[in-house]
């Protein structure tokens, strides 16, 4: 490979990766709107949450490991936005950069990427680290809710990404 072609190849990746970076981060703002309204709708409901999110039971654990402790309760809703954020951010980066290399990847305006996320975190990787139930344990209701609020992320995270990689192509 040339040179002019690892400058354009590693020009094209951080671009995605900004791109991808703004979009993940704006898509986890917008995943927080939806489950905001969705928990309203419940509350008007009489519904439950069914104890502590996933996100703050991770802060936890990496409190645990790093600072020898858990995180104070008052702490605790900050620091599970914190994991959500970052992961979101680190979703996005990576995306972008997958949609800069390969951008068959977009197709579905996002979809693809929200119903990845939606089964590899909430069905696989989050039962696994023991941060909730196993998939067969959860109702139905509960998968419907985390497929949909991966959905937001998704289709955002592609809306904003676009935007953001055709602000940084270069006008001919």
């Amino acid at each position: 490979m040339s040179r002019d072609q690892q400058q354009s190849v590693t020009s094209r990746l951080l671009g995605g990766a900004l791109a991808g970076l703004v979009g993940g981060l704006t898509a986890s703002a917008a995943m927080d709107a939806f489950q905001a309204g969705i928990a309203a709708l419940s509350k008007n409901r009489g519904s439950q949450g069914d104890g502590e999110p996933a996100t703050v039971k991770a802060a936890d654990s990496i409190a645990k490991a790093t600072i020898g402790h858990d995180i104070a309760d008052g702490d605790k809703p900050l620091a599970g936005q914190a994991v959500h954020y970052a992961l979101g951010a680190a979703l996005g980066v990576a995306y972008g950069m997958a949609a800069a290399v390969r951008p068959g990847v977009t197709k579905g305006y996002g979809v693809a990427f929200g119903l990845t996320t939606a089964t590899v975190l909430d069905e696989a990787a989050v039962p696994a680290a023991g941060l909730g139930d196993a998939p067969w344990r959860s109702p139905l209701s509960s998968h419907a809710y985390g497929v949909a609020s991966h959905l937001v992320f998704g289709t955002v995270t592609e809306m904003v990404r676009r935007r953001v990689a055709a602000g940084l192509t270069p006008k001919r």
